[in-house]
């Protein structure tokens, strides 16, 4: 291990337990920008319109009429005609 390695890890060990998770926060935003911006990011920033909602309705319909089995990717291909 690097000196340098070795005297982050030291680091570490002398934090507190409460500054550890901002410190996790911060080594992530280092090591996976994106993965850093994503988890702070909404999940939806955008109203669901009412043909949406219509569609999650219809497709909730349809999976427990099938009793909650989804069509297999192989399926789904072949009838879209993408075989």
């Amino acid at each position: 291990m690097s000196n340098t390695r070795a005297q982050a890890h030291e680091l570490i060990d002398r934090l507190p337990e409460t500054q550890l998770a901002g410190l996790v926060q911060f080594l992530e935003t280092i090591v996976d920008p994106v993965a850093g911006v994503l988890a702070g990011a909404p999940l939806d920033d955008e109203e669901e319109s009412e043909e949406e909602r219509a569609a999650a309705v219809e497709a909730a319909g349809w999976l427990e009429r099938n009793g909650g089995k989804g069509i297999p990717h192989a399926e789904a291909m072949r009838r879209l005609g993408l075989e």
